[in-house]
């Protein structure tokens, strides 16, 4: 190769270099200004918080979009507003695609979209995680049908990747019209305080079609889709914290459903004594206390990762490691409506419980419920069908599935709680549990009523009908001589009882029918 060459080489190298720090850096500075006066990072600065040091490698980055008329065709920058990739978290590979709204504001035009179509497949060919950083403008309205063709391809491989990898959608600006049903299809949505809103329609049409005016934050902020809609998973006052997270959540996931989820040492002895539940969980059917103490007390290290903690906080959703091994904790909060199932409880519980069965991560459910919430609002909202999401989810789960009963279990709640009944593989009770149809109170005055409405004491007869309908049919042993539980134990044995059940099943195998899909109460 002559000097002259090799020289043509080397100049065509630093062009290159110097193309792709254009990109990265933006044209327009002012927009990037723009981005940082509103507190939020550029797509880049993103993907480098998120990624392990040095990890990523782009994909695409010159691509332009093919687009003319309406002043298209005098801008085509490269990357056409979306960064596409992938690298490393804590070591493990993934996938992720970052919206970069200094370029068109981040809208969705054809090109955008092949590339995110590209990295989704290449996601699902390689088993890995996929993580989308969202923070557009909608599609892109120069394109017409071509950027609501994109969204549809996004939405298909969204449900054709479902329960095959884990997906997660980071929402770090607006995400408005049909870009909201991609977040809403993924397994986990976090959201950033302020700058991130999603709807799909936005404050202004709201105002002209119901006359109700509303703020974008007030209408679809983080809190809102934490706390009320339950479409977020969390909310974060910054994307420092957010990412951070983001990064934990992944190191507790499997890379595709054919893995099992990382193992890491942990200190934290399998037999530890957990004598302190005794302590932490009154006795008293009627008291309250937070069973996230009980979830401290029982996982490796008191490390969990809380699933949408905002909504629906009657019932909780954890993923945590238990001898080093990951588990997904369903549980009943006694310190939030004393623990009721209700319709939002029973819809989180039982996508929670679709999504490990999915990943085959298993199933521990800590159950302490006096029942379904009973109301008008309740029944007419549905509570039959959404209550029967959780049954379903449980009836068709196939992972390894241990139910602990701390104290009351009552009526059709117990059972939908992962009883034996519905393919629990093993039931413990602590002493003070009380399996029962219902309450002792509520049971004696149905049974008794007539025998108490005629005593001429009918408080003492009431007290005593108590005692021994509790003494006859709600006594600790009561579900063990049936068979319902497998054994009553010790508080202070839970971990070790726990942990020894789950390296028994690590290695269950269950078939279910040969069918299609089933048809769940959705």
């Amino acid at each position: 190769m002559t000097s002259s060459s090799m020289t043509a080489l080397r100049l065509q190298s630093q062009d290159l270099a110097g193309l792709r720090a254009s990109i990265r850096e933006g044209k327009d500075q002012s927009a990037t200004g723009r981005q940082r006066a509103r507190g939020k990072l550029t797509a880049y600065e993103r993907i480098d918080l998120l990624l392990d040091e040095g990890s990523f490698h782009e994909i695409e980055p010159f691509r332009r979009h093919r687009a003319s008329g309406f002043g298209m065709e005098d801008r085509r920058p490269h990357s056409d507003g979306v960064v596409t990739g992938w690298g490393n978290i804590h070591g493990r590979q993934v996938f992720v695609y970052a919206h970069d709204s200094r370029v068109f504001g981040g809208a969705l035009g054809e090109a955008h979209a092949a590339k995110i179509h590209k990295v989704m497949d290449l996601a699902v060919a390689a088993g890995s995680p996929l993580v989308s950083l969202n923070d557009g403008a909608g599609a892109r309205i120069q394109e017409g049908v071509s950027a609501l063709a994109g969204y549809g391809g996004i939405f298909l491989r969204n449900t054709q990747c479902s329960g095959v990898i884990p997906q997660i959608s980071v929402v770090l600006g607006p995400c408005a019209g049909g870009a909201a049903y991609s977040p809403a299809l993924t397994d986990f949505v976090f959201m950033v305080r302020e700058s991130a809103q999603m709807f799909l329609t936005g404050p202004d049409v709201v105002q002209a079609v119901t006359g109700e005016t509303v703020t974008r934050n007030g209408l679809g902020g983080a809190d809102v889709h934490a706390g009320t809609s339950g479409v977020a998973t969390l909310a974060y006052d910054d994307e420092q914290d957010c990412l951070a997270d983001v990064r934990y959540l992944v190191s507790l996931l499997p890379s595709n459903n054919r893995e099992p989820a990382p193992r890491v040492p942990t200190w934290d002895t399998p037999t530890r004594r957990t004598d302190v539940l005794g302590d932490l969980v009154p006795t008293d059917p009627k008291r309250s206390y937070d069973v996230l103490s009980v979830i401290e007390e029982i996982v490796d290290e008191g490390e969990h990762f809380e699933i949408q903690p905002g909504f629906a906080a009657n019932v909780v959703c954890a993923l945590a490691r238990m001898d080093g091994h990951v588990v997904g904790i369903v549980a009943n909060q006694p310190a939030v409506l004393a623990g009721v199932l209700d319709i939002h409880a029973s819809e989180k519980a039982a996508r929670f419980v679709q999504w490990c069965d999915a990943f085959n991560i298993p199933l521990v459910t800590l159950v302490d419920v006096p029942g379904f919430l009973p109301g008008v609002a309740q029944e007419h909202g549905g509570i039959i069908r959404h209550g029967a999401k959780l049954l379903y989810a449980y009836c068709n789960a196939t992972v390894p599935r241990i139910q602990l009963i701390m104290r009351k279990a009552y009526g059709g709640a117990y059972i939908v709680m992962d009883s034996r009944s519905v393919g629990a593989d093993l039931s413990f009770a602590w002493p003070a549990n009380e399996v029962a149809v219902m309450g002792a109170e509520g049971a004696a005055n149905v049974i008794f009523r007539k025998e108490i409405a005629a005593a001429d004491d009918p408080d003492a007869v009431r007290e005593q009908k108590i005692k021994e309908y509790r003494a006859e049919l709600m006594h600790p042993l009561h579900a063990a001589e049936r068979g319902l539980v497998d054994d009553v134990i010790d508080q202070g044995d839970t971990r070790a009882a726990l942990i020894s059940a789950l390296a028994m099943l690590r290695a269950k195998h269950a078939d279910l029918p040969d069918r299609k899909h089933g048809n769940p109460p959705v």
